[in-house]
């Protein structure tokens, strides 16, 4: 049981971290590449300029540490269900992203970049939740062993 949440989780990480990129090559796309988000993540850590490791490391993160994380705390989260507490990481998600990774951004161009941004971390959030949610639901139905169908009339 505790496997399948842990690959609902994973993949969940991994399908919002997809969606994340789209809407961060979206901000770039629209600021003219003057946020450069991934770069953002290199300076964090240690290694500026290096848009390449930026990514790799957004990627791995997102698709690994959130999501086990996110595995080990739902449960003693806020809310009943695993999208709404996806979103709930999202957002601390975002307000470290907003504080560490704007750089010197100001004005509109930093508004664009909050909106953009709070918007990708939020989608992330909602799909790590609905991902880990129906991976958990499909472990928890008891399954008929006669058949080895679930039995979809459990909750």
């Amino acid at each position: 049981m505790a496997v399948s949440r842990i690959v609902g989780g994973i993949l969940g990480g991994a399908t919002g971290i997809a969606v994340m990129s789209v809407i961060f090559l979206m901000l770039e796309v629209e600021t003219r590449e003057q946020v450069q988000a991934f770069d953002a993540v290199a300076r964090y850590v240690g290694m500026p300029g290096s848009t390449t490791l930026g990514f790799l490391i957004f990627a791995f993160v997102g698709t690994f540490i959130w999501p086990l994380l996110f595995v080990a705390v739902e449960p003693y989260l806020l809310f009943d269900d695993s999208p709404s507490n996806g979103m709930t990481l999202g957002a601390l998600l975002w307000i470290a992203f907003f504080i560490l990774g704007r750089g010197d951004l100001a004005g509109p161009l930093l508004v664009v970049f909050a909106g953009f941004t709070l918007a990708a971390h939020l989608a992330y959030g909602f799909l790590l939740g609905a991902l880990y949610d129906r991976f958990a639901d499909s472990a928890d139905r008891p399954v008929d062993h006669a058949t080895r169908e679930v039995d979809s009339n459990q909750p």
